[in-house]
C-alpha cells in the first residue's frame, strides 16, 4: 500500500505539545532505552476494531484480571525506520512485517489488524516523529507494534478484547562485537506443531533461561537446534543465522520452528540478485562439527531487524568450542551488511521496491 491510496485517516492525532527531543543524546543510544513522542493505540471489543489514536507515548492502566497476564495472549513485530541518503526517512519492507503479524495474530487465536490502518498510522506516526530518526552509522528508528488481550476475565479461552499498539525508538547497533554462540543442545526454543513461527511473546520468555545459563558459561547467546532430536540447526538467539560452508551462504530453511524473517528474506534475494549461491536447508550439528573440523566453515552470522547481520566470532560445540576465521578474511557476511544498507538507507538502488518513503 502507498500513501496516496489513502484520502480520510481511520484514527485520530492528537500531537504532544512539547517534544522529549531536544533532551536526547544521539550519540550514545542504548538499544530500546529510549521513546519517541507519540504512540498509536487502538482497541478491539464486541467483535470490531474501535477507532484509534496517535497521541503522547506513556503508561497504560490495566485491570490485574487482563487476560494476556494468565494466559499469554501477545505478539509483536520489529521493524525499522531509515535516514536516507537525501536526508528524507523510508520505512523498510513495511508490508511484510504487516502480513507476518497478522499471521501471528492469527495463531494466536487473536483478531487481525486492518492492514490499512495499520499503514496510516505507521506513515503517520513517522510524519510526527521525524526527527527522532538518527543519521549515524548503523542507527535506525525501531519500529515495534505489538497486540494483547485486555479483558478482565479468569479462564481459559481467548480475550474478547485486545489493544494494539505501535511506539518507536530511535537505536544505534544491537551488538557492538562478534558473539559467542553455544549450541543448545537441551532447552528448546519452539516445537512443530506450536508458535515457532509467530512472533509470541511467550517464545521469548521461554528463552530467557537458557540464555542466561549459556552466558554464565561464557557465551553471549545460544544457537538453537530441533525439539525432537537437537540435531538441526535452527534459530541463533532472536535471529535466522547463515553459514559459509564450502564458499556457500548457507542458511537453515523456515518451518514450524524457524521465523521467517525478513531481513533473512532480504539478504537471501540480495544476495541471488547479486550473484552469490545461496542454499535454504537443513543445516545439522554433526555437518558444523565436520565443517569446522575441516576448515569449511569460514563465517557464521545472525540476520534479524535488530541486529542486522551480527557476526559469530566462536561456535559452541558438542566436542568443544570453535573459534572461527578472522573477520579480516571474511567475504560474504560483509556483502550482506553493505547490500542491505545500501538499500535501507537511500545509497544504492532499490531494485525491488522495499523502501517505503514518508
Amino acid at each position: 500500500m502507498l500513501m496516496e491510496d489513502y484520502k480520510t485517516l481511520d484514527f485520530d492525532i492528537s500531537p504532544v505539545g512539547m517534544s522529549r527531543l531536544e533532551g536526547v543524546d544521539f550519540s550514545n543510544l542504548a538499544f530500546g532505552k529510549v521513546f519517541s513522542d507519540h504512540m498509536f493505540v487502538m482497541d478491539y471489543a464486541d467483535g470490531e476494531w474501535k477507532r484509534g489514536e496517535i497521541s503522547s507515548y506513556g503508561p497504560m492502566t490495566f485491570s490485574p484480571a487482563m487476560m494476556s497476564l494468565h494466559y499469554g495472549q501477545a505478539i509483536f513485530e520489529g521493524m525499522k525506520a531509515f535516514r536516507q541518503q537525501d536526508g528524507g526517512v523510508a520505512m523498510f519492507r513495511p508490508g511484510e512485517n504487516i502480513k507476518r503479524f497478522n499471521f501471528s495474530a492469527k495463531r494466536m487465536g487473536m483478531p487481525e489488524v486492518p492492514e490499512d490502518i495499520f499503514f496510516q498510522a505507521l506513515v503517520e506516526m513517522l510524519k510526527l516523529d521525524s526527527g527522532w530518526v538518527p543519521n549515524a552509522p548503523d542507527s535506525a528508528l525501531y519500529i515495534r507494534p505489538f497486540m494483547f488481550a485486555t479483558e478482565s476475565h479468569v479462564g481459559v479461552r481467548p480475550s474478547q478484547e485486545y489493544r494494539f499498539c505501535i511506539f518507536t525508538c530511535p537505536v544505534g547497533a544491537y551488538y557492538t562485537k562478534a558473539v559467542k554462540v553455544k549450541v543448545e543442545l537441551h532447552y528448546t526454543r519452539a516445537a512443530m506443531g506450536g508458535t515457532g513461527a509467530a512472533k509470541a511473546a511467550g517464545n521469548y520468555a521461554g528463552s530467557l533461561f537458557p540464555t542466561e545459563l549459556a552466558k554464565s558459561e561464557g557465551y553471549d547467546q545460544i544457537l538453537w537446534t530441533d525439539a525432537a532430536t537437537h540435531t538441526a540447526v535452527e534459530e541463533c538467539g532472536t535471529m535466522n543465522v547463515a553459514f559459509v560452508l564450502n564458499g556457500k551462504m548457507v542458511v537453515p530453511q523456515t518451518s514450524d520452528t524457524v521465523l521467517a524473517g525478513i531481513t533473512r528474506a532480504s539478504a537471501v534475494q540480495l544476495m541471488r540478485h547479486h550473484g552469490v549461491e545461496v542454499e535454504e536447508r537443513k543445516v545439522t550439528v554433526q555437518e558444523l562439527i565436520d565443517a569446522s573440523a575441516e576448515g569449511r566453515l569460514t563465517e557464521a552470522f545472525g540476520l534479524g531487524t535488530a541486529a542486522t547481520v551480527s557476526p559469530i566470532c566462536t561456535l559452541g560445540l558438542p566436542n568443544g568450542d570453535w573459534d572461527l576465521p578472522e573477520m579480516s578474511t571474511w567475504e560474504v557476511a560483509p556483502k550482506v551488511k553493505a547490500l542491505l544498507d545500501g538499500v535501507r538507507y537511500g545509497t544504492a538502488e532499490d531494485s525491488f521496491g522495499w523502501n517505503i518513503p514518508v
